[in-house]
């Protein structure tokens, strides 16, 4: 039963990096069109790509600890 519990642990840390991988490229849009519509200075275009960058850091983190936990899974 555990091995379940684990495989459903791992599924749903697979859609929870899916999903901020989708959200963070959606900002990340939106936050480069609202910069450019809006006229925003550099300083606040940097720390928009800033936290892009942290969300897709998390997601990379997130994608190798679900890879390394599958291969413990396997043997």
């Amino acid at each position: 039963m555990a091995r379940g519990r684990d495989t459903n642990a791992i599924q749903r840390q697979g859609r929870l990096a899916s999903l901020v991988a989708a959200g963070t490229g959606v900002f990340w849009i939106v936050a480069i069109w609202a910069g450019n519509q809006f006229d925003w200075p550099q300083r606040t275009r940097a720390l928009l790509d800033l936290i892009a960058l942290a969300g897709f850091a998390f997601v990379l983190i997130t994608a190798f600890r679900i890879w390394r936990a599958r291969q413990k899974d396997e043997g």
